[in-house]
């Protein structure tokens, strides 16, 4: 783990990430980190909006499956108006 902390891929990687900077690396960090949360809203949301109906289970997956749908673009266009500002 201490060789990780001290790799200077990954302290450049932290030193963008906290600046901000905007580079194809950190996009993809933050279009990951986005997608994965995207994903577990969209599994808790399914699970609230028709638990009862479909079964806890299945509304779950469809719409952990469906989450990413409407935030995936959102995200790409957000990442590009930002690094052109």
């Amino acid at each position: 783990m201490t060789d990780l902390l001290t790799n200077p891929i990954v302290g450049n990687l932290l030193k963008s990430l906290g600046a901000g900077d905007i580079n194809l690396i950190t996009g993809l960090v933050w279009f990951g980190l986005a997608t994965v949360l995207s994903i577990v809203g969209g599994a808790i949301g399914g699970i609230l909006l028709a638990g009862k109906d479909l079964g806890y289970q299945l509304a779950a997956t469809i719409g952990g499956l469906f989450g990413p749908v409407g935030v995936m673009p959102a995200v790409l266009l957000g990442l590009v108006i930002l690094k052109l500002v």
